[in-house]
């Protein structure tokens, strides 16, 4: 009988597989990019706030929303998330955390 060979991966964490293959801190700017756009696009709805009004309050373009609200594109800047969340009478916070 032949004996199984350990998995060299067991009781390691996702965030150990992810840091071993070097794209810890890409996902974890990708996870975070697509929650506050989701929460962006959550809060409009909630509000009844057109893409158009929601543009407008920011002082920007329908596309610059559009990319905002794209979680896959993450080539948007603090000042634009700022913006967003200050056209719906909120307030943008960003805190760090010890690395595990």
């Amino acid at each position: 009988m032949k004996k199984k060979k350990k998995n060299p991966r067991e009781g390691s964490t996702l965030d150990d597989f992810l840091k071993e293959e070097g794209i810890l801190e890409e996902v974890d700017a990708a996870v975070a990019k697509r929650v506050i756009a989701r929460r962006l696009a959550q809060m409009m709805k909630e509000k009844r706030v057109t893409k158009a009004v929601m543009a407008k309050r920011m002082k920007t373009s329908r596309a610059a929303l559009d990319r905002l609200l794209d979680p896959e594109n993450q080539s948007v800047t603090l000042l634009t998330m700022n913006k967003a969340a200050s056209a719906l009478g909120k307030r943008l916070y960003i805190g760090l955390d010890d690395a595990a």
